[in-house]
């Protein structure tokens, strides 16, 4: 090749990376906007209604004492739960497609956030803890199901279907734990405890989300940092190989981050269904470059998780339900048309 059409070729190669960056860039703030449309209804609606005017005054403190109240200590600590948990169920679910090339990978299908649930519940019936104690327990429930499941999918030749066939068996497992714990239970500690089976944003404190909030300063710049190797690993092992990188260390510390970031959102508010799951497909066709587009993914998440909390609260008569239910009703037709579009590609 001579050198004009190398730096041909190395002008078109910067000019699709331009052209990819411009349009993630404007779909990030497509998104914002949005964000900040369902963020500005979700402050000013519910059993007591603020004037749309009288949000952003009150936010920086001249809003009435009543108004005060109701975004300070019931409204802004639900938002900025479900923006924190949007934004690493959607990454976590991002990063496991990513690793293991199925778009069926996600923490919630392969028992991750399932295992969260049981160990959150035992803890609760069981143990009779409370608070922290049973999002530690949570978390330390995720972990050991991931770990489980990576010895087990580990051979030479792994691949994502045999990890995710894998963590499918343990979801299996961990439905009928929970379902053991719930009839052991009482009604009242029942009820209690179905929330760790849907996952709900409602009844935060502050200081909770401040350590979820900080968890996520460390895991998502970890996951930026990462992002090149991602993609260096969609290309293959022995590419991957060929381009200098560790394959085996690379994906081990990407799983952890991902098996984290689900952890902790559980831990926070439960196993909301198909957040996960759903946001990576969203993100990568807006964006429509195929790239893997973490921002996006991270925005749609927070989108997915405040739009479905605002339907919860508003859509049912007299009665607020768990988001979990929400996203459930939403992602099941997703995940059925989703093995539906994949029976025909294997057929085609």
């Amino acid at each position: 090749m001579s050198t004009t059409q190398t730096l041909a070729t190395a002008e078109a190669i910067r000019s699709l990376r331009v052209s990819r960056r411009r349009r993630e860039t404007i779909i990030s703030l497509i998104l914002v906007a949005l964000l900040l449309v369902v963020a500005a209804v979700t402050l000013s609606t519910g059993a007591y209604r603020i004037s749309p005017d009288a949000v952003l005054p009150t936010l920086f403190g001249n809003g009435a004492t009543a108004d005060s109240f109701a975004i300070f200590q019931l409204r802004l600590p639900r938002l900025t739960i479900g923006v924190l948990a949007g934004i690493a169920f959607a990454v976590s679910g991002a990063l496991f497609q990513s690793l293991l090339g199925n778009p069926l990978a996600s923490p919630d299908i392969m028992g991750i956030t399932g295992g969260a649930s049981v160990a959150a519940v035992f803890a609760t019936l069981i143990l009779g803890l409370s608070g922290a104690l049973v999002s530690i327990w949570a978390f330390a429930g995720a972990m050991v199901i991931a770990t489980a499941i990576s010895l087990l999918s580990r051979d030479q030749q792994s691949t994502g279907y045999r990890f995710v066939l894998t963590g499918v068996g343990f979801a299996f497992m961990c439905t009928g734990a929970l379902g053991y714990l719930l009839t052991r239970a009482e009604a009242r500690e029942a009820q209690a405890a179905l929330v760790w089976t849907v996952g709900s944003i409602a009844n935060v404190r502050w200081p909770d989300i401040a350590v979820f909030a900080v968890a996520l300063l460390v895991l998502i710049p970890a996951v930026a940092v990462s992002v090149r190797r991602i993609r260096v690993l969609q290309l293959g092992h022995e590419m991957a190989s060929g381009l200098g990188v560790r394959v085996t260390r690379a994906r081990i510390i990407m799983l952890i981050l991902a098996v984290s970031l689900a952890a902790c959102a559980t831990a926070a508010v439960g196993p909301i269904a198909f957040v996960a799951l759903c946001s990576a497909p969203i993100a990568r066709r807006l964006v429509a470059t195929g790239s893997l587009a973490l921002v996006p993914t991270a925005l749609v998440g927070a989108l997915i998780i405040l739009t479905s909390d605002l339907i919860a609260q508003n859509a049912f008569a007299n009665a607020t339900v768990p988001i979990g239910i929400v996203t459930g009703a939403v992602g099941a037709p997703y995940l059925l048309w989703l093995l539906a579009t994949a029976h025909k590609g294997q057929s085609s």
